[in-house]
């Protein structure tokens, strides 16, 4: 196989964190928050039943962003620097779709060589004191089906091929994108059973075979 447009997934696919589950971990919420996580990206609940409930419980502030965005560097998978550089290099259009808070996904974006424009994920928006205020509702990645929508505006662009952990990149499938899951930091039966192509290896470097 070899694609025009690669796609990737940020939580638990370029880096060994759950981005949520580390900002509730600064207010105590952690146990918490990763029963809600978990069973959203296993399908076991609608994104949006979890979505809003997780932000507003958590309420994070400018400081917990930065924070969050240094630790996605810190915590990068192994191998995605090499991933990203092999594919910019043969001119592959290279997105990262997350339903994540974009501000912190940002710096690993910039860090691996993509232009925002390049990042699809949720914006958030604080008050002038840097306290939380609000998350963009109109984001289609708040909700089921969210990543299927961006896959298919970007699918205009030539054969694609999303890559991730969870039961949301598998939607993807919906749009006509071929779903490559990787199950190097966490292993999900439904995403083993219905991608298309599965690696468990920890290095994202196993994903070069299927897509180039």
């Amino acid at each position: 196989m070899n694609f025009d447009v690669i796609c990737f997934d940020c939580d638990s696919t370029l880096s060994k964190i759950e981005g949520i589950d580390e900002l509730a971990k600064y207010v105590g919420l952690g146990q918490e928050m990763s029963k809600l996580t978990d069973a959203a990206m296993n399908g076991d609940v609608a994104l949006e039943a979890v979505y809003e409930k997780r932000l507003s419980l958590i309420q994070p502030n400018v400081n917990s962003i930065n924070d969050l965005a240094e630790l996605y560097i810190a915590e990068i998978v192994e191998g995605v620097k090499e991933v990203f550089a092999v594919l910019l290099a043969q001119n592959k259009t290279v997105h990262i779709i997350s339903g994540g808070l974009r501000q912190a996904i940002l710096p690993l974006a910039h860090y691996l060589g993509l232009p925002e424009s390049h990042v699809h994920a949720v914006d958030i928006y604080f008050n002038e004191d840097g306290s939380y205020r609000t998350f963009d509702l109109n984001s289609p990645l708040t909700r089921t089906g969210g990543k299927a929508t961006v896959v298919a505006m970007l699918k205009a662009q030539g054969s694609l091929v999303m890559i991730g952990d969870g039961k949301t990149d598998l939607e993807a499938q919906q749009a006509g994108a071929f779903v490559l899951g990787f199950g190097g930091v966490v292993d999900r039966a439904i995403v083993r059973e219905r991608a298309d192509a599965y690696t468990t290896e920890p290095s994202l470097l196993s994903v070069l075979e299927h897509i180039l």
